[in-house]
């Protein structure tokens, strides 16, 4: 092998594992999508009830879209009686499906026209947002800039990446490649955003982590491979609620895929984190109730 390509091959296992960690197997196609609304998610002719009052929003991972991300959590949701919606952001031209990947501030501004688009189809005064990996950290832009703390009562993050990702220490290897960091920041905004030390989460991330009025929720697994090291997702503020899966569930293996799409467990935390006046205790047993 010429010297040249043996040097490429770390890159390219670089940007590989980069794009596929990001991943929450993407697999929705135009059926899913339609079906959605019979699940009883995506319904705009719902109404809140006293009980649930506020309508809840779910805002998928990087490489996801409004329907594989939420296949379990969404009729999770209904089912307990809440009016549940979901958007597709970041998308880039000719990319279906996978989305998520462009500039995060233009995601969060979709985001800004999806609450209002709810809200006023609900008749709701606020909503409450649930979010899995980056779509649990991108609201906090909606909140901070976009004026989005007036109308979320909650933000729940499942493994959120807060404060960025080292991916165990891969994305530290771009600097040894010329000219990775800039194509990886022009082909996936919303991947290079992410990374530990961007400029976007600097600006997110200065002058605190929460806005006054919003309760804050983080779910994190120690398993996390993503989302490295896991505590980053942490957030700190007198409104937050830090939560790590294993803490409930010692024998829970989620890891960052699997926190987001199908664990029963860090469900019911997320359903306590929405309803905390009627709160139960979230433990292994979780997953049967």
């Amino acid at each position: 092998m010429l010297p040249w390509k043996r040097a490429l091959r770390p890159l390219s296992a670089l940007v590989l594992t980069v794009v596929l960690a990001f991943a929450p197997a993407a697999t929705a196609t135009a059926d899913s999508a339609a079906a959605a609304p019979s699940r009883g998610w995506n319904d705009y002719s719902c109404k809140p009830s006293t009980a649930h009052p506020r309508p809840v929003v779910l805002v998928h991972g990087t490489l996801g879209n409004s329907i594989d991300n939420w296949l379990v959590l969404a009729p999770y949701l209904v089912k307990r009686g809440y009016c549940v919606f979901s958007l597709d952001y970041g998308q880039l031209p000719d990319v279906p499906f996978f989305h998520g990947l462009g500039p995060i501030d233009k995601s969060a501004e979709q985001l800004d026209v999806f609450v209002d688009k709810v809200l006023a189809s609900t008749g709701a005064s606020k909503v409450d947002v649930v979010g899995h990996s980056q779509g649990g950290m991108m609201p906090r832009y909606y909140l901070k800039f976009l004026g989005g703390a007036a109308k979320v009562n909650a933000l729940v993050g499942l493994a959120p990446d807060n404060h960025g990702t080292t991916l165990n220490g891969l994305t530290e290897l771009l600097p040894y490649f010329p000219g990775a960091a800039d194509l990886l920041s022009e082909r996936t905004p919303g991947l290079a955003d992410q990374m530990t030390g961007s400029a976007f989460l600097a600006k997110l991330n200065a002058g605190g982590d929460t806005v006054p009025g919003v309760q804050y929720t983080v779910i994190a697994t120690r398993y996390d491979e993503v989302v490295t090291p896991y505590r980053s997702g942490y957030l700190e503020g007198a409104n937050v609620r830090n939560v790590l899966l294993q803490d409930l569930c010692p024998v829970d293996l989620s890891e960052h895929l699997a926190i987001g799409v199908f664990d029963l467990i860090a469900y019911h935390e997320v359903a306590n984190a929405l309803d905390p006046a009627h709160a139960t205790r979230t433990t292994c047993a979780s997953v049967f109730g």
